[in-house]
């Protein structure tokens, strides 16, 4: 065989990766998407925006130390094994201690100092203890990051998408007739613990316990040092998306913050599109840097990112066009949401293209990848307070200021999209941007049918939600998959193409 036709069934391997990867993480956002409106509803119309409030901002905190917890493992695990002549059993449990050590660290502090994430608000009952499900978290993203490895995706979606978002509805509703102040708290303790369970049952079937193994001190610390950067930027890169409502805690009441949250949680919806693609995403472009096949890394971000790009803008059209509508689902008194709903799913979708080619920075310019997005979060912090400050002064409503921060991520993560993906393009010596011409006219259509709908009398506001939101979806799908679908984007809904067939877009 040539070098040309192994290159050519390398690639077709890569994109049957990605597309079936793909093909499964739909499946896996549908149905996290299905369990997380319960809870959205539940949250809302039974514990109300203050308690909402308070719950968001203890959660953020525990979420950052799991995060930090992991030391980057979660991006990082795939280079490690990769690269490893030991045992794969023995590297994936050298992570999981690692995780563990740093997550008993992360819970002590949190334990000792809860005010970090009460910073607004007593704290009673069970408040204190709520970091003890920090390990839980982190040992679920580790051991679902090793079976990435193996290509099982399946695994992250039933950890993710089925068993946590489901557990977290019910248990919400039954806490809910024992403790209205912590029901959330507990139920969001018992949905950590249950996708656990569903994240280590596969991963010892995979890799097994591990015989014979000892853990290497000195191994496990150049472990975490090499995985340094990768850490900072995943935490960094989730404080993009979570510092605003810190800062939302800190400048406002719960209420204020609660409000800000459920819209929050319905623009993270379409970001879990991105997130569910890592797992498949990060051991392909390992595969291809091994190879030193940079043409091949520049067409997986530029493929995965219009993917992405183009089910995160239609997911922004549905939600922001009818946003009043969709708000109001939650509960009436979250409607003054809706600006800040528009902000963040807007702010989603401008954000692929630099989170695809993150996706690929981190492992050839770690640093540089981290320094981008230190900026961005410098950037957005700034520019949160000063547009929070500049709307007190000139004396808008508290409404208005509480969407500060949705501008400035908005602004923030623009501006990082268009530096990563020049910085990766560089690189790669390769167009990297997944953006397509045609997916202008889809928006232009999905806008104009979005605002019939929207510009019916209230009394059939119904029909925002049970026809204008489908209306809406098939607008936008049509025209693209008319307009700027290629064969590797057919591949994604169904067989994959021949390797003569198959062309990379423009």
């Amino acid at each position: 065989m040539t070098d040309a036709a192994a290159a050519d069934d390398g690639g077709t391997e890569d994109l049957k990766a990605l597309a079936k990867g793909g093909r499964t993480n739909i499946i896996g956002f549908l149905l996290r998407l299905a369990a997380r409106l319960p809870f959205l509803f539940i949250a809302g119309r039974v514990y109300g925006p203050d308690i909402v409030g308070r719950f968001a901002l203890a959660v953020v905190v525990v979420e950052l130390a799991a995060l930090l917890a992991t030391l980057g493992l979660k991006r990082g695990l795939a280079q490690a094994l990769s690269s490893s002549d030991r045992p794969h059993v023995h590297v994936v449990w050298d992570a999981m201690a690692v995780a563990f050590l740093a997550s008993l660290i992360a819970s002590g502090v949190l334990i000792a100092l809860p005010q970090i994430m009460y910073p607004n608000s007593p704290i009673e009952g069970m408040d204190r203890w709520l970091p003890c499900i920090v390990f839980a978290v982190a040992w679920s993203d580790v051991s679902l990051a090793a079976l990435a490895y193996r290509r099982n995706v399946k695994a992250t979606v039933t950890a993710r998408a089925i068993v946590e978002p489901w557990t977290i509805s019910a248990a919400a509703w039954v806490f809910s007739f024992v403790s209205l102040r912590d029901g959330l708290i507990y139920a969001y303790i018992l949905s950590m613990a249950a996708a656990l369970v569903a994240s280590l049952v596969p991963f010892i079937r995979s890799y097994g316990l591990p015989h014979g193994w000892r853990p290497r001190i000195v191994h496990l610390v150049a472990l975490a040092s090499r995985n340094a950067p990768l850490a900072g930027a995943d935490a960094i890169e989730w404080g993009t998306r979570n510092v605003d409502r810190f800062i939302l805690g800190v400048m406002f009441e719960p209420k204020i913050v609660g409000i800000y949250y459920m819209a929050q949680q319905v623009a993270s919806i379409p970001a879990k599109l991105k997130t569910s693609f890592d797992p498949i995403l990060g051991p392909v472009i390992t595969a291809s840097l091994a190879k030193n096949d940079r043409e091949a890394i520049a067409a997986q971000v530029r493929q995965v990112g219009f993917w992405i790009m183009a089910a995160q803008t239609g997911l922004a059209l549905m939600g922001s066009i009818p946003g009043e509508a969709v708000m109001g689902v939650v509960g009436p008194q979250f409607v003054s949401g809706t600006a800040a709903l528009a902000f963040l799913l807007t702010a989603e979708a401008v954000a692929s293209t630099g989170a695809v080619c993150e996706s690929a920075l981190v492992y050839i310019a770690r640093v540089r990848n981290l320094m981008i997005s230190l900026g961005t979060l410098c950037f957005q912090i700034a520019l949160s307070f000063t547009l929070i400050f500049a709307m007190r002064w000139i004396g808008w409503p508290i409404n208005f200021q509480a969407a500060g921060p949705a501008v400035a991520l908005l602004v923030a993560l623009g501006l990082a999209s268009v530096v990563k993906s020049n910085l990766l393009a560089h690189l790669l010596k390769a167009r990297v941007s997944g953006f397509r011409m045609p997916m202008l006219w889809a928006i232009g259509a999905a806008v104009v049918v979005g605002t019939a709908f929207t510009s019916l009398p209230r009394r059939y506001e119904w029909a925002e939600l049970l026809i204008g939101l489908p209306a809406i979806a098939a607008t936008y799908l049509f025209v693209l998959s008319r307009l700027a679908f290629s064969p590797e984007d057919r591949a994604l809904f169904g067989k994959i193409p021949s390797v003569d067939e198959a062309t990379l877009p423009t």
